[in-house]
């Protein structure tokens, strides 16, 4: 197949390449330079030119803070660029995988988001990538996958964050009311190439099995890159930001075993694998 892939400069897009070659597909990836998505002439140009079988759209606005006071640009680029790309995809009849987020749904209670629940955007961010969701649910051949708490090889991410804090300081605050799966690209980008070879199309949800919050999620991370930094559990409202973060991004995954894809492995084992990848890890 010849899949196209946005964002390819990103965490995801980076790793989803990668995949696909790995595998024999064909892979076009652009970024910002080679095709701005908010510039529709330029979608259609790019895409059209291109003649894909697939397009998997990784590239968005993702600086949740900074969308509080952008929200037009957020909006362009998560709203109206995927309504560019599905607008192509539907003229030339190929399916498209659209990556979106927990931040669709209104981040309260405990029980795990469903694919198909109501959504209700708590911020900028939600909202645009909501409107985006949107768009695709237009398509015939499309993917909505959302993902969450997501770290890879390429740009920022907490654990890199958390590393480099832990050069510095003895002890940290980390938000311990936030609950989530933390998710690496490349597990996530090996069930993304599974999705897109097949017509299995819908909503979904996709990050590394098990629990935690951001707090305990530190804790492990110093643990498993050997540092003695001690990491003391606090409370959201200590520790405001712009932008208002779900506390509930527990995600059902069941869908995927149901429609036969495998699920991705604990996120302990894939932060031990990613430690390594980036020469954090203790061994």
């Amino acid at each position: 197949m010849k899949i196209f892939v946005t964002g390819v400069k990103g965490q995801l897009g980076h790793d989803v390449v990668n995949e696909l070659e790995k595998r024999g597909h064909q892979a076009v990836g652009v970024d910002v330079e080679e095709m701005d998505v908010t510039d529709e002439a330029a979608v259609r140009d790019v895409i059209t030119r291109a003649a894909p079988d697939a397009v998997i759209h990784c590239a968005a606005y993702t600086a949740v803070d900074a969308a509080e006071d952008q929200e037009d640009l957020c909006r362009q680029v998560n709203a109206l660029g995927t309504r560019y790309v599905a607008s192509v995809c539907r003229d030339l009849d190929c399916r498209l995988m659209y990556i979106s987020t927990d931040y669709v749904f209104n981040g309260q209670g405990t029980r795990p988001w469903e694919p198909d629940d109501e959504r209700q955007p708590l911020n900028v961010y939600g909202q645009t990538k909501y409107e985006g969701e949107l768009a695709v649910e237009e398509l015939k051949k499309y993917f909505i996958v959302r993902i969450a708490w997501v770290f890879g090889v390429n740009g920022k991410n907490f654990i890199k964050t958390m590393l480099n804090l832990g050069q510095t300081k003895d002890s940290l605050t980390v938000v311990d009311d936030q609950i989530g799966s933390p998710t690496y690209t490349l597990d996530l980008a090996r069930l993304l190439v599974d999705m897109i070879e097949t017509d299995r199309y819908g909503r979904y949800h996709a990050t590394n099995a098990g629990l935690c919050s951001w707090y305990e999620f530190a804790c492990e991370i110093f643990r498993q890159a050997g540092m003695k930094v001690k990491v003391s559990p606090v409370s959201s409202d200590q520790y405001p930001a712009k932008a208002k973060r779900p506390s509930n991004s527990r995600m059902d995954q069941r869908k995927l075993r149901e429609n036969g894809f495998e699920p991705l492995p604990p996120w302990q084992d894939a932060l031990g694998r990613y430690l390594k990848e980036i020469g954090a890890g203790k061994g």
